[in-house]
């Protein structure tokens, strides 16, 4: 049944209007059909039985020589007269006759003593032998036929099987469209840019979601604004302890609880402010958007690494110009960078333009990360390294960091270990004009 049962949810409202309505349709048109079918047959069994008694009658009152000329005059559709036609036709099972057949038995039967006969050929069709007054055979050959049926009655049915569509295509596009403005608008939801509002008309049902819709989208990017403020707020606030406690170790006399603290004091510092970077990447409405030439901007980056001695390299061109913010775009590229430099001793960045966007690859030769970590990692304060060591381990940060920006710029970024042996940090990002 699952597998029968379409997909979507317009197809099945669809189906399930459909088949209910020709099943109700179809019960009402045979009611209708049989109703009009046993008046039909009851007509015309009557006006069969009327015109044999009538027909029989007056052929037998009339004289052997005038027969012939009235033949023609009661001759039907179905049936016709003969005169002195042999018997060559099988026996009749009378025991379930044809109703014309019975018929025509219950009206003749008390004068003429009828002998019923089925005769072959291509069309089924049975001959009444009568014999009359004056001893002559009077044969009624009957064709039964079908009771026959309008011409425009299929034109009707076709004309309301379309009616039945439209109808149903209004229903279900009424009833899917709300659905279908709501996931869009769920789809688009961000705490750091909030969509339009739903258009809080139409029906009480789809009234009452879409108010409910925007209020649950301004409470979210509430809460989330005032838990980043709150994050943002307390990292920073503990800078001045930190720097504070700085300066008092330095006025230490021993020089290996020096040493210590400084690091110890050195990581919570790096942390505080990661925590901070963290906070701000979700408001990228502080940054504006700008056209940069792409090739230019990452030259730029490259550059910059290469004369502080570290091995970076750039590969492929685009020579596109993007609409993008570029403070955030170079955070992305340089947490990816520095990741990779720290595992990998070495990073290659490579872009190129595909039909889904613009891709930029970070490459390196470290030791990967396990595939079932490949999401994880992307997630605040995750390590893959259980080390607190701020060199080995890291924050935590900065591929969150990295996350958030690439979605809030639209773009996806994706992490995949490569056939070769490293970590490929994949940036797809959306071509714009």
């Amino acid at each position: 049944m699952r597998l029968l049962m379409p997909q979507s949810l317009a197809a099945r409202l669809s189906l399930i209007l459909l088949v209910g309505l020709v099943l109700a349709y179809g019960l009402s048109f045979s009611s209708q059909f049989y109703e009009r079918y046993q008046t039909g047959r009851n007509v015309m069994l009557n006006n069969l039985s009327t015109d044999v008694s009538t027909a029989v009658a007056l052929l037998d009152r009339l004289p052997a020589e005038e027969r012939a000329n009235w033949l023609p005059l009661v001759e039907r559709g179905n049936y016709r007269y003969l005169l002195d036609q042999p018997i060559t036709g099988e026996p009749m099972d009378m025991q379930q006759p044809p109703m014309a057949a019975l018929t025509i038995a219950q009206t003749v039967a008390n004068r003429f003593e009828p002998v019923f006969q089925t005769m072959p050929g291509s069309r089924p069709h049975f001959q009444v032998h009568m014999t009359l007054s004056d001893g002559k055979l009077l044969t009624l050959d009957v064709t039964p036929g079908a009771i026959p049926v309008a011409q425009w009655l299929p034109v009707v049915l076709i004309l309301q099987l379309l009616v039945l569509l439209g109808c149903i295509w209004l229903a279900v596009h009424m009833a899917i469209r709300p659905l279908t403005r709501l996931a869009q608008a769920v789809d688009q939801l961000a705490p750091d840019a909030p969509g339009p509002e739903l258009d809080e008309k139409g029906p009480s049902e789809v009234v009452y979601a879409a108010r409910a819709f925007n209020t649950l989208q301004g409470r979210i990017g509430t809460y989330l604004k005032e838990r980043m403020q709150l994050l943002a707020a307390i990292s920073h606030d503990l800078q001045t302890p930190i720097t504070r406690m700085k300066l008092r170790v330095e006025q230490m006399d021993n020089p290996e609880e020096k040493d210590k603290l400084w690091s110890d004091l050195s990581e919570m510092q790096h942390l505080v402010r990661e925590g901070v970077a963290y906070a701000r990447s979700i408001d990228t409405t502080a940054e504006p958007a700008c056209r940069i030439d792409l090739d230019a901007f990452l030259d730029s980056l490259v550059c910059d690494y290469q004369d502080s001695g570290q091995a970076v390299s750039l590969n492929g061109s685009t020579a596109a110009v993007i609409n993008t913010r570029p403070h955030a775009l170079r955070r992305i590229l340089t947490n990816l960078t520095d990741n990779a430099l720290k595992f990998g001793g070495s990073a290659e960045l490579t872009v190129q333009s595909t039909a889904s966007g613009i891709q930029l690859q970070v490459l390196d030769n470290g030791p990967g990360i396990p595939e079932a970590e490949l999401e994880q990692v992307l997630q605040p304060f995750y390590r893959v390294e259980s080390s607190r060591n701020r060199d080995t381990g890291g924050t935590g940060l900065g591929l969150a960091i990295a996350q958030q920006l690439s979605q809030a710029l639209g773009g996806r970024l994706t992490l995949y270990n490569r056939a070769e042996g490293g970590l490929c940090a994949n940036l797809v990002l959306p071509h714009n004009r």
